[in-house]
Order: C-alpha cells, then structure tokens, then sequence
C-alpha cells in the first residue's frame, strides 16, 4: 500500500493550492483520511481529517480557508487551501487507515511566500 501526495509547491500570500493524495495497492477497506503539516523545526501537526462516518473537522488555524475532500472511488485525499498564509508553509503530509492499519504519505512542499 501506498500513498502519493502531490500539489504542492510556491504560491502568494492571499493564493490556493490544492493537494492530492492517492492510495494504491492491496487495499480492502480505507476508512479515516488525513492531512498533517510540519513546518521547518516543529512538530507534525493535525490539519484536517475525514472519518469513515463522514464527519469532518479542521484544526482552528485553517478552519474557513481549507477545505478536505475525499473521492471514495478513486481512494483519493484532497485538500483545497485558499488564502494561504505565510504560516502555512509547511511540508504536508497524508495519512490514511487502510485495512486496520496507518500509513503514510511521503510529504510535499507548501512555500507561501512573497
């Protein structure tokens, strides 16, 4: 099993991004979804998730300019991010369960700057 996160990269202040990440593999059953960020000497942190039940939530930091999605049929993660902060930048990175255990996506590079 394997995840690929893609769409990062250098945007404006006030600009969007949006982040993929795909599943791929042996996989019988994905259930909780979720986006984490670690920017440059702090520790990984929670940005946004969805759960098997459908419920979404969203650290307070991102709430109302992020939005997470997730397209079931194609096991894929997204994060559209708007209004992008410098504080943003960040390497992001997803998680998924699959088949009752956590994985790991490789990261990619959010920069916002001017």
């Amino acid at each position: 099993v394997q995840l690929q996160a893609s769409g990062g990269g250098l945007v404006q202040p006030g600009g969007s991004l949006r982040l993929s990440c795909a599943a791929s593999g042996n996989m019988d059953e994905i259930t909780n979804m979720a986006w984490y960020r670690q920017a440059p000497g702090r520790e990984l942190t929670f940005v946004a998730h969805i759960l098997s039940s459908g419920t979404i939530s969203y650290a307070s930091s991102v709430k109302g300019r992020f939005t997470v999605s997730r397209d079931t049929a194609e096991n894929t993660l997204y994060l559209q991010m708007d209004s992008l902060k410098p504080e943003d930048t960040a390497v992001y990175r997803c998680n998924a369960y699959i088949n009752g255990r956590p994985f790991w996506g490789q990261g990619t590079q959010v920069t916002v700057s001017s």
